[in-house]
């Protein structure tokens, strides 16, 4: 199993990758599937705005893709943003790892090493369920 420094690593590894000409802000995403792989994601801008699509849903999409239900964790990082607290997934990237019942958010920005942990309860209490 990835420690949580590994999975911020892999995270901020895939930010390179994005595709943010617009908002200049490059996120990545790193996901620990309980099949023990780990996927990963980067942000894709498109001048249409809603069609562009966010890093956490893409490294989910991918480890969904694979055959994973249950995903156990998720690193966020935005190599462009100064702090964490702007770099928090949005509330649809929320929701999705609500269907796929992550148990852990890790979040991070910028150069340093500050790293804020979560569970999906505290960043989407209430959430919409079935």
């Amino acid at each position: 199993m990835r420690s949580r420094n590994d999975l911020v690593d892999l995270a901020r590894q895939a930010a390179l990758n994005a595709y943010a000409p617009y908002s200049r802000f490059r996120v990545g995403a790193a996901v620990l599937g309980s099949d023990g792989i780990t996927y990963t994601g980067a942000n894709v801008e498109n001048a249409a705005y809603p069609s562009s699509s966010c890093a956490e849903a893409n490294a989910i999409a991918a480890a969904v893709s694979a055959g994973v239900r249950k995903i156990d964790a998720v690193a966020v990082a935005c190599i462009d943003a100064p702090t964490p607290e702007e770099a928090y997934p949005c509330v649809r990237c929320r929701q999705i790892m609500s269907e796929f019942s992550v148990d852990e958010i890790h979040v991070t920005a910028g150069p340093g090493s500050l790293v804020k942990s979560h569970t999906l309860d505290e960043l989407l209490p209430h959430r919409f369920t079935l």
